[in-house]
């Protein structure tokens, strides 16, 4: 071979090579696991606010960060497996809900995890402390269904001659429902009220629960702060039916025609663990990052939905309200 053959073939060889070593040496982007145990179409709201905590503290799906999810759909049953596929492929933390937390918690040690959940986390056994968490668990908390007494308060206040006050929880998720109870019923002994606790884990139990509510005498109904409740539309078309004042634990609820809400923000809590999940990828501890509070509390009324039920807003509940649908 001729030496400037050589020398061309050389640097061609060269050329090639170079730039996969670069490439080889980028680091590489970081994986974010999204477990949860519902549907996309329940959470888009809460996505969208989870990506733009993330892009608060610098990081972009797709430019410099890259989103792992796993969608259960209701089946609780399939997120033990779906936590083991993230942790299979080595992702840099995951996002969980309530319901998702236990299956992470179980398969890792290690990669940290962030939570989200309306219920009390020290109570569900989630972390040891709100300030200091310890091990590889932190998130953020609502609190919603610490607001199950003022949502009593507020059909109280709407429907004063209800004697009896449905329920409405989730049969798989026992800790939270636990603890929700016991809220509403100290404050439902204070109103001399009494409640009736109806279960209904999935869209086809809605029907029957709410033939057991006429028969038990309920005549309002309180949608208790689970994940699995977030898009059900059959509960407003049967509040709607049976001319049940209702209220409920998210404010997306009386925009698509439920009576009234009484919350958290569901979407400002997934900001806060977008924010917590880009301070974990940026080297911060889940042990030194607090548990946070969404304390962003907002009452909905839907006016047109009031009208169909027949009932009179009172100027109070009006007067109070962040949002009056009409």
């Amino acid at each position: 071979m001729k030496r400037r053959e050589f020398i061309t073939l050389l640097g061609g060889a060269a050329a090639t090579a170079w730039p996969l070593t670069a490439r080889a040496q980028q680091p590489a982007m970081p994986v974010i696991g999204f477990l949860n145990s519902e549907t996309p179409a329940a959470y888009a709201a809460m996505v969208t606010a989870f990506r733009r905590g993330l892009n608060e503290v610098g990081y972009v799906e797709g430019q410099n960060v890259a989103i792992e999810y796993r969608w259960a759909g209701g089946q609780n049953d399939r997120l033990a497996t779906m936590a083991a596929e993230l942790v299979q492929r080595q992702v840099s933390v995951i996002a969980v809900n309530t319901a998702a937390t236990q299956a992470a918690k179980t398969t890792t040690t290690t990669i940290p995890i962030v939570f989200s959940t309306s219920s009390d986390p020290v109570a569900l056994g989630f972390v040891g402390s709100l300030n200091r968490p310890e091990g590889n668990v932190t998130g953020v908390s609502n609190l919603n269904i610490q607001l199950a007494p003022k949502r009593l308060e507020v059909l109280h206040e709407l429907v004063p001659s209800a004697k009896i006050i449905a329920l409405l929880v989730n049969p798989v998720n026992l800790a939270a429902t636990a603890i929700e109870t016991k809220a509403l019923q100290a404050a439902a002994d204070a109103l001399r009220l009494k409640i009736a606790v109806l279960p209904a884990g999935s869209e086809d139990d809605l029907g029957p629960t709410f033939a057991e509510l006429i028969r038990r005498g309920a005549t309002a109904l309180i949608v208790s702060a689970d994940a699995s409740f977030t898009n059900r539309p059959g509960i407003i078309a049967l509040a709607s039916r049976h001319a049940i004042p209702t209220v409920y634990p998210s404010r997306d609820v009386p925009a698509a025609g439920g009576l009234i809400s009484y919350a958290t923000s569901v979407p400002d809590m997934y900001r806060l663990v977008g924010t917590q999940v880009g301070r974990i990828l940026k080297g911060e501890k889940p042990s030194d990052l607090p548990v946070q509070q969404s304390t962003k509390i907002e009452l909905v009324i839907n006016l047109k939905t009031a009208k169909v039920l027949g009932l009179t807003m009172p100027p109070s509940l009006l007067a109070r309200a962040d949002e009056v649908i009409e």
